[in-house]
């Protein structure tokens, strides 16, 4: 293992001006603009959920302002229609009082997270070689061009059992991610026989490269019920933090649920702040 061991307020402070505060955009026709003290991604038209607000450097004097602006600007979005968008709080962020703010301006709380940084050497280390659980027909593979349709199809209705709720509008984001460039968006999948002999997705996750960043994150990771507890997840953050090792990247980020925090932990990840959705509305102004 080389290098310095993980420092939390050093991952964190790397994390804000990498992530959080890069101006670069995630894909062609996305917008990503500083406005005054904020950052804002705005999705073209035919990316519904892509609108957000990354990162702001407000006070107390500054932040009501500042909150309005997005709003209007969003708000005049599609002809007037105006686009829902979310301004992701971080635990770190100034003023104290802005999810207050934000709340008295009409945005919607969505759940906690904890974000959570680790050295991707250290995480496979920790995991050790491949763990694939010893069970009759079990797979775990990456999605390749040739089957991301199918793949993804099988995906999103995995994450409907597991999380309910209509999941095609992240499976069409995905697919437009992965095709404008698929050396940074690795998706994989666990898979077993299911009823009639038809391949049953158990579970997936995928990790994103970011050029030009020490940051590579994991997000998506599901599991079917009965399937937790047999090693497919810690699989899935093995391989694709061996993925994360080879292709250059210092970190792996995730902003994780409470379920998979104890996980992710053990495997060396370290809580470095919290963070939350607040989502605004043009239905609910």
């Amino acid at each position: 293992m080389t290098g310095p061991p993980f420092d939390p307020a050093v991952a964190l402070a790397a994390f804000d001006r990498q992530i959080r505060r890069s101006l670069d955009a995630p894909l062609a026709g996305w917008l990503v603009e500083q406005a005054g003290a904020v950052i804002r991604t705005t999705s073209p038209p035919r990316v519904p959920h892509g609108c957000f607000v990354t990162w702001s450097e407000l006070d107390a004097a500054s932040a009501d302002r500042a909150i309005h602006e997005q709003v209007t600007h969003f708000a005049s979005l599609d002809d007037g229609r105006g686009r829902g968008f979310e301004w992701k709080l971080f635990g770190h962020d100034e003023p104290a009082d802005l999810a207050d703010r934000l709340t008295a301006a009409g945005f919607v709380a969505e759940d906690v997270e904890t974000l959570v940084i680790g050295l991707a050497r250290e995480i496979l280390a920790t995991a050790g070689t491949s763990s694939i659980p010893e069970l009759p027909g079990l797979t775990i593979r990456e999605v390749s061009e040739a089957t991301l349709d199918h793949d993804l199809a099988r995906i999103g209705a995995m994450h409907e059992v597991v999380w309910g709720g209509d999941f095609s509008w992240l499976m069409d984001e995905l697919r437009v991610e992965y095709l404008a460039d698929p050396s940074l968006l690795r998706i994989h999948l666990t898979e077993a026989p299911g009823p009639g002999g038809e391949p049953l997705v158990l579970s997936s996750g995928w990790l994103r490269l970011q050029p030009g960043t020490e940051f590579a994150s994991l997000w998506g990771g599901s599991t079917l019920a009965e399937w937790r507890g047999k090693g497919l997840y810690r699989e899935l953050v093995r391989r694709r933090a061996q993925q994360a090792i080879e292709a250059g990247f210092r970190y792996l980020q995730v902003d994780t649920s409470p379920d998979s925090r104890p996980i992710l932990e053990r495997l060396g990840f370290h809580a470095v702040t919290w963070t939350q959705p607040y989502v605004w509305s043009p239905r609910a102004a």
